[in-house]
């Protein structure tokens, strides 16, 4: 049985892997997306100036709970908004290490909906 913090570790160690492989430009940042058991956060990141250009989570919004499909449904719309009032339409995905699947799923569907491209 895998414990939680051998699967960190290999999720770490996945992760590692996607980000030599994609960054986030100017004309294209990166949207990385992090998930706790009771959160979930999403920033909109310029790996080449080193910036954070939007964010959002669900401690930001104070939703009651975190760790549904549909708080991260709330997440992806409000980070996509905040993204599109900077002028942002294209990103990159950044899954951060996870499947693509549930929790993520719903956030980058949500983006989508929200206006955003990858």
């Amino acid at each position: 049985m895998i414990t939680q913090t051998k699967r960190n570790e290999i999720r770490k160690r996945i992760h590692t892997r996607i980000r030599e492989k994609l960054s986030g430009t100017t004309e294209r940042p990166r949207l990385n997306v992090y998930r706790s058991l009771n959160h979930i956060y999403a920033q909109v990141i310029d790996d080449q100036k080193g910036e954070t250009l939007a964010s959002a989570s669900t401690l930001q919004l104070k939703l009651k709970t975190g760790g549904n499909v549909a708080a991260a449904k709330e997440i992806g719309k409000a980070v996509a908004e905040k993204a599109v009032a900077q002028g942002i339409k294209r990103v990159v995905f950044d899954r951060g290490g996870y499947l693509y699947h549930g929790r993520i799923k719903a956030l980058a569907d949500a983006a989508r909906e929200a206006g955003l491209e990858f």
